[in-house]
């Protein structure tokens, strides 16, 4: 059973015509007939008196709500899809990491709310790995997070690199490792540390990182919030692992000390004159992700573009020129 032999079928229906109902569809008379006669052929029954008024069978009034009911569904359906299409959908949902939503979406939420007055914006901060996996699960439109592969190599998947940050300590400014420009692995190692929740990219890199390296992370406290971060470790000896734009408000408070980390060297890297050779500086790469059908609705691809504009695209080697 097709769209169009149904629409044959009402349009025959209202206007009790093959010859009306051709001249309504803007078809021959014989293009009407064949699609009813092959919606009969179909349902087994006959729809219609052929007589000089084309009436109703039983079957015909047994199928003709049904009909219009399917075709009014139609009918809705392509109308949204057409609203979808011309940027009317209701809401856009974004999903971002606290850093981000704090330091460089203000500016993009703006614009959009101006170009797009009729699109309700919703922003939720989330870790990495959950703004992706709802990503994934259509719960949100577009994700601006840490990189984690595993949901991102999907072929479904556009993603785009927006930077390259350090991670760096954060950590009360009477603290001993306060005294470093550059803390080395040896001495951070050696402090309990306060990590994001589960669920939270960090939390995962931090982990990795110490696997990497052979040491165990002395975890003592997670938490989910940058104000909870500083305020903790404001208090005493505990220290954590954020990256560079995390850090922004810490760096200008005086109770609190920000410093770089020192890159290991590894013995079994040596370079050409029998060097041991520094392992590249530990960063976190920052990506815009959506899914490529959702960059065919003008709303979701002009916030794309605006990430793109408004987010600054730096890397470690300009960082480490500023001091940072």
């Amino acid at each position: 059973m097709r769209l169009e032999q149904l629409q044959a079928f009402l349009s025959v229906a209202e206007t009790g015509s093959f010859q009306q109902a051709a001249r309504k569809c803007g078809v021959t008379q014989s293009t009407i007939s064949r699609q009813v006669q092959g919606l009969e052929a179909e349902v087994g029954l006959s729809l219609f008196h052929r007589t000089a008024h084309a009436k109703l069978t039983v079957g015909g009034e047994c199928l003709l709500p049904h009909a219009r009911k399917i075709c009014q569904t139609w009918q809705n359906a392509a109308e949204e899809l057409e609203e979808l299409l011309a940027g009317k959908q209701p809401e856009l949902c974004v999903a971002a990491i606290h850093s981000v939503c704090a330091a460089y979406l203000p500016p993009v939420l703006q614009k959009f709310c101006r170009d797009y007055p009729e699109v309700q914006l919703r922003v939720t901060s989330l870790g990495s790995d959950r703004a992706l996996k709802v990503l994934k699960d259509g719960l949100v439109d577009i994700a601006v997070v840490m990189n984690n592969r595993y949901f991102t190599q999907a072929p479904e998947m556009l993603v785009e690199v927006l930077y390259n940050e350090p991670i760096e300590v954060l950590m009360a400014a009477g603290h001993p490792l306060a005294q470093y420009d550059r803390v080395p692995w040896p001495e951070l190692i050696c402090y309990p540390q306060v990590v994001f929740k589960d669920g939270y990219g960090m939390q995962r890199m931090v982990q990795e990182q110490f696997g990497r390296i052979g040491a165990k992370l002395h975890a003592v406290l997670e938490l989910n919030t940058l104000d909870a971060f500083r305020g903790v470790v404001r208090q005493g000896e505990l220290i954590a692992l954020l990256p560079h734009s995390a850090l922004v408000e810490a760096k200008t408070d005086r109770t609190l000390a920000v410093r770089s980390i020192a890159q290991e060297r590894s013995n079994s890297k040596v370079s050409a004159i029998g060097q041991s050779v520094a392992d590249p500086a530990w960063t976190r790469e920052v990506v815009l992700v959506t899914t490529h059908d959702r960059m065919q609705i003008p709303p979701i691809a002009h916030f794309w573009n605006l990430v793109r504009e408004f987010v600054p695209p730096f890397d470690v080697i300009k960082l480490e020129k500023s001091g940072s």
